[in-house]
């Protein structure tokens, strides 16, 4: 049995630092980049990690991906846990408030819940909660393209290089790019999220995808969109791809970015 207290508390630091402390590997990048505004990117990640202030004014949205072993018990059900969490830390600390109760109503809940759940049930004792925190302006890059079954892998590069060519630099790059591919229209998006969610130098472990997750990051950096939009510097770190079986007269692809501070945490329990 996992107590809610124990889960709350160990989200809370991790949210906190997602939105205050950059990647060490973000950090490095930035310190290469020398275009426009580099300087000032610069400070913001620094005065954000001495001051607590969180590093974008869009401190986004919740979106948390849960593995639950089989053997593992919770308090209370998974969903009344995260959303404590961050109504907490969102209400204590000073963060943007980005939910809207009602998409068209528009009217603010005031706590940045509810949060977005994906479940992942195994078996074992191990528990883990990994998260995004998404702005909106990464959000709006999410692609789902239900491809020919015979597409294929340069139609499919070619699908996902146009979309960002046209759509990069409004998602204030460079940019963390996860792709899924497989199973359902709903899985494949899914899929592309949890991708978000692996370390910029992990790769896939078939090489094959391994190698496709370069090719797509080669190109996407032909595109020369560069830092923020403005034609210098990468326009991507890294691109991750997630694949599910899927049926054989359908080829869905989903694609996901985070934008350049690719805010996520993850926590771990096990016996």
């Amino acid at each position: 049995m996992i107590p809610a207290g124990r889960i709350i508390e160990r989200l809370e630091e991790a949210i906190m630092k997602a939105n205050t402390d950059m990647d060490p590997a973000i950090v490095e990048s930035l310190d290469h980049y020398e275009g426009p505004f580099s300087s000032v990117l610069r400070e913001n990640a620094v005065a954000a990690k001495e001051t607590g202030l969180p590093i974008c004014q869009d401190t986004g949205f919740l979106e948390f991906f849960v593995f639950q072993g089989n053997e593992v018990a919770l308090e209370e059900p998974i969903i009344e846990t995260l959303n404590s969490a961050v109504k907490k830390v969102y209400t204590e600390k000073p963060y943007r408030y980005s939910i809207v109760s009602d998409p068209f109503k528009r009217v603010n809940t005031r706590d940045n819940t509810p949060v977005v759940c994906h479940l992942f049930p195994e078996r074992g004792k191990r528990f883990e909660i990994r998260f995004l925190i998404k702005g909106g302006g990464s959000e709006n890059l999410s692609r789902l393209f239900m491809l020919n079954p015979t597409a294929t892998v340069d139609d499919l590069v070619r699908t996902l290089v146009e979309s960002l060519k046209e759509s990069a630099a409004r998602g204030c790059p460079p940019l963390k790019v996860g792709i899924g591919i497989g199973g359902s229209s709903d899985k494949a998006m899914v899929l592309a999220k949890l991708a978000l969610t692996r370390s910029f130098d992990e790769r896939h472990h078939d090489k094959d995808y391994a190698a496709l997750e370069e090719r797509i990051l080669r190109e996407i950096n032909d595109l020369q969109i560069g830092y923020q939009g403005l034609g210098t510097g990468i326009t991507a770190y890294s691109v991750h791809i997630e694949t599910y079986p899927s049926h054989i007269a359908i080829m869905p692809v989903g694609l996901a970015a985070d934008c350049y501070i690719a805010r996520k945490g993850r926590v771990i329990f096990e016996d």
